[in-house]
């Protein structure tokens, strides 16, 4: 196979993978728990606080105890950097990750 077939087997997988994951992911609120919609940058661009889809505003310890205690709907909570960081559940769908939200 020359790389071009290997690019469209790539492609297409990548594909139906994001269909899939749009079809497994529950529908706007199904699970009960709020939605962050948009989130606050610093000059450097890093997320340093949240709004929900109910007009809350979290800090990021805030977003982070809220995440953990499972209160916030497709967000992780992991530890690295000696930190914990919240981030959108990698689901394949780049529009809901948390950096590509709308700003507020």
């Amino acid at each position: 196979m020359d790389n071009q077939e290997f690019e469209k087997i790539f492609k297409d997988y990548k594909q139906q993978s994001e269909e899939q994951a749009e079809q497994e992911m529950p529908a706007v609120g199904e699970l009960g728990k709020e939605q962050i919609v948009a989130v606050r940058k610093n000059d450097d661009g890093d997320i340093i606080a949240f709004k929900t889809n109910s007009g809350r505003e979290l800090d990021y310890v805030t977003a982070i105890d809220e995440a953990k205690a499972g209160k916030l709907e497709h967000v992780d909570v992991f530890h690295k950097y000696g930190r914990d960081i919240i981030r959108s559940e990698p689901d394949g769908i780049k529009e809901n990750n948390l950096d590509q939200l709308d700003t507020f």
